[in-house]
């Protein structure tokens, strides 16, 4: 069974940081691009970012960008997304999805989704 799952959401103080990690098992995704996502209680699913199956190439939500980072360690087929300076805008929950070969920015082309850990960030 293919899966992904999320860990490290927690509840913070504003300006405060969390690392999320996603840990696959069933299959590897060594060389697959990997994202996560977030949605928040009334909104649409969002992208945050994405990392190439190289680590060579990153990319971000602009709103995000110089706070987090995500990174990948094919050896243990686990992503992570280290958060700081978090703001209470940055609540939701989080996803890691598994996509193809192309960083894409749209849920609907990752085709594997973990089922989410909940960040909650106070002011």
């Amino acid at each position: 069974q293919v899966q992904l799952v999320e860990s490290g959401g927690e509840s913070v103080q504003a300006g405060g940081s969390l690392r999320l990690s996603c840990a696959a098992s069933g299959r590897s995704f060594s060389s697959n691009v990997m994202g996560w996502f977030r949605q928040a209680p009334g909104k649409e699913r969002e992208f945050v970012a994405a990392v190439s199956w190289n680590r060579i190439t990153t990319y971000y939500k602009d709103s995000v960008k110089g706070r987090f980072t995500i990174s990948r360690d094919s050896a243990k087929d686990t992503v992570y997304l280290q958060m700081t300076s978090l703001k209470p805008e940055d609540t939701a929950v989080y996803y890691c999805a598994a996509g193809g070969s192309v960083i894409r920015a749209t849920p609907n082309e990752y085709e594997y989704w973990g089922q989410g850990t909940q960040v909650t960030v106070s002011s």
